[in-house]
C-alpha cells in the first residue's frame, strides 16, 4: 500500500450538506483511507491507496456529485526579455531554436526582445525554455509568474455572484415598490399599470429568478445526480414554489378568470428572497475570504526574483529557476529569496513576517537566513541550502493549509445535523402546509408558511460556525510565530491544565559552556580537557560541542576515536591509542565498576549550582570530572510565571539528576522535578500523567524529545530558524520563546469559545427561526413571520457567524 495525500479546491459548495456529499462521494472511491472536506476553505484533503485510485478517480467523484474540481491550469503563459533579439535575423534564430523544444504550444517573438511564450507546463519547464533559447546563443530573463488558476476561478466565481446579485436587487426594488409599498402607503399607480400589474411584476420577477437560477441547477440537481438534498433545494423549493403559484395566477388573470387579482400574486416574495440570499451569499464569500487573509499574507512575503552569481555575473532571475548550493546576492532593503548560509558580509535581518520576532538579528559569514525575511543594512552573499517548497516559508504555508482545511471533533455535531438537517426541513414546510391548510386558512396563507420555512432554514450558518474560526485561529497563531498543525490541536490546547517542559534546549539555551576542570589521580586539567574532547569528538550532544569549543580555546589538537558507542542516558564510550575512555554520570561508572567513592561530596556542591557535572575515566581510572552550565533563556521564568497564573500545573524533565534539576527549578519557580529520565522513559512519564487523568502538554525540541511529544496530548515542538522540528510536534513554536506556549493555550481557548458561540447562535436561530416561519405563534398573537423577512433572516444568520468568527483578528497576546 502507498498512501498519498490530495489537495481538492471545489467550486460550488454552499452550505455543510454540500461537504457532507462529497466527502460521502470521496469516500465511496476504492482506496481512499481519509476525507476531510471543509465548507469554509472549499477544499477537501483526501488521503488514498496510489495502487488503488488515481487523482483523476477523486475529480471524477467530485464532479460525480454535482461540484466541480479547479484543476491546475496545464498551459502557462511565459513571458521574456530576450537580449540581442532586436533583428528578424535574430527572431529567426530564436524561433528555430524552440521550434523542435517539446511543450512549447505557441510563440510570438519581436524585433523589441519580446517573447510570449505558451507551454504546457506538464511537459516543459520555464527554466528548459530559458535554457533553449541560451542554446542558441542569448540570454533570456522571465517577466512574469505563473498563473494563480485557483485565484483566478475563486475571482470569476465572485464576480458572476456579484452581477447576479446587482440585477436581482435592481429589479426587485420596482417590484416591492409595486405590489407592496404603493398599496400599503395608499399611493395611487396609472390605470395602464393596474391593468397589467400581473405581466408587470411577471416581467421584473422573471430576470430575477434567471439570476438565481444557480439555487435551481445545484438544488434539484443535487437530488437527481446524488439523492441529496442541501441548502439550495431549500432555496429552489421556496423560491420556485412562489414563482410558479404566482405564475399559474397569472395565467388566470390573463385569461380572464375573475376568481384571481394581482393581489393574489407572489411574485415580490420570490425575487426578494432570491435577491436577500445573492446578496447574503456574496457578503459570505466577500467574509470567507478575509478569513484566509493569513495565508495571503505570508504567500505575498515570497519575493519573485532572485539575484543570482551565474560566472561572474550577476543574473536576476524567477525565483521558481534558483537551485540549491546557487549564490545568491542579496543588497540592502531586498528580501532573502531562498533559504541560506551567508558567505560573506555582515548585516542585521528583520525576521518578524517569519517568526514574530521584531528586532533585527545580526548576520554574518555562517549564520542561516530564512526566505522572506528583509535584509535592512549591509550587502550579504548567500549560499542556497533550500528553495522552493522546501523552504521554511513554504513549509509555514503548507502547515497552515492543512490545518485550516481540518476539522475540530467539535464539528461533528454540527455535521451530523447538517447530514439529517434539509430533509426534516422539508418534510416540516410541507407538514406546516398541510395543516394550515386542512385547518381552513386557505392555499395562500398555507404557502406562506412552506415558503417561509423553507427558506428561513440555514444549515450554513452550522456549516460556518467552526472552519471558519478554525481559519482565523490558526492565522493569528502563525502571525505569532507558532505553526498549529490541526484544528485537533487546537482544540485539545484548551484542555491542556499540565505542562511538562524538557530542560537542555528548551528552557536553557542548549549552548553549555565548560565552567569547571577538576582533574584527579595524577592527570592534569590539560590531560583531562583533552581525554574528554576525544571522546567527544564524534558526539552530536550539546554538552560535546561545549566540551571541543574549550579545548579549541586551548589550542588542544583534538584528534578523532578509533571506536565510540553512545550509552543512551549515561554517557559514552570510546578507544583512542589502546586507552578506553568514559565520560557520563555516576550509573556509567557503576555499570563499567569503576569506583568513584570520594568525589561525591565534590559533584554534589557543582550541581547545588545547577551545573552537569560528568564524569572522565581513563583505561578504568578516574581522571577528573568536568562541569558544564546552560543558561536559561531570556523568557523561561516569565513564561512559567503565566502559566503558573492560569492554574497550570508546571514540571520540569530533565536527564540530569535530581540535585542539578532541583538548582534549575529554583531558578525558575518549578515546584516539581522529574530528574535521571532516560529519553525512551519521558514517553512513559508523559502516559503516567494521563493515567492520573491530567490533560498534559509536552515542550521540547522536536528531535530527541519525539516519543514524548507524540504521546503527550498536546506536543509543543521548540524550533529557532530553519532547524525548526515541523514534523515533531502538534504545534511549532518557531521562535522558541517559551511564552509563546502561554500565548497557544490562550488562542486555543479564545478560539473555541467563538466556536462554541457560533454553533449557539446557529442551532438557536434555526431552532427558534423555523418554529416561528411555521405559524406557531399565529393562533395566539395573529401574526405570520413574511417569506421576505425569513429571506433577510437567513442571509444575516451566515453572515452574522462569520463576523463572529472575523471579529478574532482583534486578538493580541497577554503578556
Amino acid at each position: 500500500m502507498k498512501t498519498e495525500r490530495k489537495t481538492l479546491a471545489i467550486q460550488g459548495m454552499h452550505c455543510a450538506s454540500c461537504a457532507n456529499k462529497i466527502e460521502k462521494a470521496l469516500l465511496h472511491c476504492q482506496g481512499v483511507q481519509k476525507a476531510v472536506v471543509n465548507f469554509a476553505t472549499e477544499k477537501a484533503m483526501v488521503e488514498y491507496d496510489s495502487t488503488k485510485t488515481k487523482p483523476e478517480q477523486l475529480v471524477q467523484a467530485v464532479e460525480g456529485a454535482g461540484y466541480k474540481v479547479i484543476l491546475p491550469q496545464k498551459s502557462n503563459i511565459l513571458h521574456l526579455k530576450v537580449i540581442g533579439m532586436d533583428n528578424d535575423h535574430c527572431v529567426s534564430t530564436v524561433a528555430g531554436g524552440l521550434k523542435n523544444v517539446k511543450g512549447i504550444l505557441s510563440k510570438e517573438l519581436t524585433t523589441t526582445e519580446k517573447a510570449t511564450i505558451t507551454y504546457d507546463q506538464t511537459k516543459i519547464t520555464p527554466l528548459q525554455i530559458v535554457q533553449a533559447i541560451k542554446d542558441v546563443g542569448y540570454q533570456a530573463l522571465e517577466k512574469s509568474a505563473p498563473v494563480d488558476t485557483e485565484r483566478l476561478a475563486r475571482e470569476k466565481e465572485m464576480s458572476g455572484l456579484k452581477w447576479r446579485t446587482v440585477v436581482a436587487v435592481i429589479l426587485a426594488v420596482p417590484l416591492i415598490g409595486l405590489s407592496m409599498l404603493a398599496p400599503s402607503l395608499g399611493i395611487p399607480l396609472p390605470s395602464w399599470m393596474e391593468n397589467n400589474l400581473a405581466l408587470i411584476e411577471f416581467l421584473l420577477a422573471t430576470p430575477v429568478m434567471i439570476a438565481g437560477s444557480l439555487f435551481f441547477s445545484r438544488g434539484i440537481g443535487s437530488v437527481i445526480k446524488a439523492k441529496t438534498a442541501t441548502m439550495d433545494t431549500l432555496v429552489a423549493l421556496g423560491t420556485g414554489t412562489a414563482y410558479v403559484y404566482s405564475l399559474f395566477i397569472s395565467i388566470s388573470i390573463w385569461t380572464g378568470e375573475a376568481k384571481y387579482s394581482a393581489h393574489d400574486l407572489y411574485y415580490e416574495v420570490a425575487a426578494l428572497l432570491i435577491a436577500f440570499i445573492l446578496l447574503g451569499k456574496y457578503l459570505e464569500a466577500m467574509a470567507k475570504g478575509k478569513t484566509s487573509e493569513a495565508i495571503k499574507k505570508l504567500i505575498g512575503l515570497q519575493p519573485k526574483t532572485a539575484l543570482v552569481l551565474r560566472g561572474r555575473k550577476e543574473v536576476e532571475i524567477p525565483i521558481d529557476q534558483v537551485k540549491v548550493g546557487d549564490v545568491v546576492i542579496v543588497k540592502p532593503g531586498q528580501k532573502i529569496p531562498i533559504d541560506g548560509v551567508v558567505l560573506s558580509g555582515h548585516s542585521t535581518i528583520d525576521e518578524s513576517m517569519v517568526t514574530g520576532e521584531s528586532i533585527p538579528i545580526e548576520k554574518q559569514k555562517g549564520s542561516k537566513v530564512i526566505g522572506a525575511t528583509i535584509n535592512k543594512a549591509g550587502a550579504l552573499t548567500i549560499k542556497a541550502t533550500s528553495v522552493g517548497a522546501d523552504t521554511l516559508l513554504a513549509q509555514i504555508i503548507k502547515l497552515v493549509e492543512e490545518a485550516q482545511g481540518s476539522k475540530a471533533p467539535i464539528q461533528k455535531l454540527a455535521d451530523r445535523v447538517s447530514a439529517y438537517f434539509v430533509p426534516v426541513v422539508i418534510v416540516l414546510a410541507l407538514g406546516s402546509f398541510s395543516f394550515w391548510y386542512l385547518w381552513g386558512l386557505g392555499t395562500a396563507f398555507a404557502l406562506e408558511t412552506l415558503v417561509a420555512v423553507l427558506i428561513i432554514a440555514c444549515p450554513c450558518a452550522m456549516g460556518l460556525a467552526t472552519p471558519t474560526a478554525i481559519m482565523v485561529g490558526t492565522g493569528k497563531a502563525a502571525e505569532q510565530g507558532i505553526l498549529i498543525k490541526s484544528a485537533e490541536a487546537l482544540q485539545k490546547a484548551q484542555e491542556v491544565n499540565t505542562i511538562v517542559f524538557d530542560k537542555t534546549g528548551t528552557l536553557t539555551k542548549g549552548k553549555p559552556e565548560v565552567t569547571d576542570l577538576i582533574p584527579m589521580n595524577k592527570f592534569t586539567k590539560k590531560d583531562l580537557l583533552l581525554y574528554a574532547a576525544i571522546a567527544e569528538k564524534r558526539s552530536e550532544h550539546p554538552l560535546a560541542e561545549a566540551i571541543i569549543k574549550k579545548a579549541e580555546e586551548r589550542k588542544l589538537a583534538v584528534a578523532a576515536p578509533q571506536r565510540f558507542w553512545a550509552i543512551s542516558g549515561k554517557g559514552l564510550e570510546a578507544v583512542y591509542n589502546k586507552k578506553t575512555i568514559l565520560l557520563g554520570n555516576r550509573r556509567l561508572m557503576e555499570d563499567k565498576s569503576i569506583g568513584i567513592k570520594g568525589i561525591g561530596q565534590e559533584m554534589e556542591k557543582l550541581e547545588d549550582q545547577g551545573k552537569t557535572v560528568m564524569i572522565v575515566a581513563v583505561d578504568k581510572k578516574v581522571a577528573g570530572l568536568i562541569a558544564v552550565a546552560d543558561t536559561l533563556k531570556e523568557h523561561s521564568k516569565d513564561a512559567v510565571e503565566l502559566l503558573q497564573k492560569l492554574k497550570k500545573r508546571v514540571i520540569l524533565m530533565t536527564g540530569d539528576n535530581q540535585r542539578t534539576g532541583n538548582a534549575i527549578a529554583r531558578q525558575l519557580g518549578i515546584r516539581e522535578v522529574l530528574a535521571e529520565i532516560l529519553p525512551a522513559d519521558k514517553a512513559k512519564e508523559i502516559q503516567r500523567l494521563q493515567q492520573q487523568g491530567r490533560k498534559a502538554a509536552m515542550v521540547g525540541d522536536g528531535i530527541n524529545d519525539a516519543p514524548a511529544l507524540a504521546q503527550a496530548d498536546v506536543g509543543i515542538a521548540m524550533g529557532t530558524g530553519t532547524d525548526v522540528a515541523i514534523e515533531s510536534g502538534d504545534i511549532v513554536l518557531i521562535k522558541g520563546d517559551l511564552r509563546d506556549v502561554v500565548t497557544a493555550l490562550d488562542l486555543s481557548k479564545f478560539t473555541m469559545r467563538k466556536i462554541k458561540q457560533n454553533l449557539f447562535w446557529a442551532f438557536f436561530y434555526n431552532a427558534l427561526g423555523i418554529p416561528v416561519a411555521a405559524g406557531i405563534l399565529y393562533p395566539v398573537t395573529g401574526w405570520l413571520l413574511s417569506p421576505i423577512i425569513a429571506g433577510a433572516a437567513m442571509a444575516f444568520s451566515s453572515v452574522s457567524v462569520l463576523s463572529n468568527s472575523l471579529s478574532m483578528k482583534r486578538y493580541k497576546p497577554k503578556w
